[in-house]
């Protein structure tokens, strides 16, 4: 129930922006997308910030595997197994 409640506060919060800047609601699909893409980067600022306050590196990769992963809904490739038994080969597909 509580998940219910939140939204509707974010979806009061998000109305109100939008009579401040007088778009009408519901918003034209350029505007309503550009507006979730700020959303889902404003969700990413925090993590930064809490490294950055932590003194730990923000690096590309990180950026990558946690931001943009999160961001996009792709989550980020898994670094091939390594091979079990050396010499030994994989089993083939559809075998």
């Amino acid at each position: 129930m509580k998940i219910y409640i939140v939204s509707l506060a974010a979806g009061v919060l998000v109305g109100l922006i939008y009579a401040l800047l007088q778009v009408r609601s519901p918003a034209p699909p350029a505007i309503a997308l550009v507006g979730l893409l700020g959303m889902l980067i404003g969700e990413q600022a925090l993590p930064v910030a809490k490294k950055l306050l932590g003194r730990e590196p923000v690096t590309a990769a990180w950026l990558r595997s946690e931001c943009v992963a999160q961001i996009t809904g792709v989550p980020p490739k898994a670094a091939a197994p390594a091979d079990p038994v050396p010499g030994k080969a994989p089993p083939e597909r559809g075998a």
